[in-house]
């Protein structure tokens, strides 16, 4: 399936300023609210289900003479699919 990137930014920030920002997501998250983004011209408003799926992800790249290290968290989920709902057995 081809990927469209919606929004997308990067920047140095403190690990204060990131914290305050995944804090800020996860209030939005905790309170079953949408989550806004917005930097500079862009900016875009996702209401993710209400049980979507959570990836962390630590990578390393390698390659010459330095290396770097990352994580990443992904939300995903599918517009307009129905939820699953409990199990039952009868």
């Amino acid at each position: 399936m081809p990927e469209e990137v919606l929004f997308k930014s990067e920047r140095a920030q403190s690990r204060t300023e990131i914290a305050e920002t995944l804090r800020a997501v996860a209030d939005k998250l905790d309170a079953g609210e949408s989550i806004s983004l917005s930097a500079g011209e862009q900016s875009i408003e996702l209401d993710p289900s209400e049980r979507p799926e959570f990836e962390i992800k630590a990578e390393r790249e390698t390659g010459g003479s330095s290396e770097e290290l990352s994580v990443e968290f992904e939300i995903e989920w599918t517009p307009g699919a129905e939820e699953d709902g409990p199990v039952s057995v009868e």
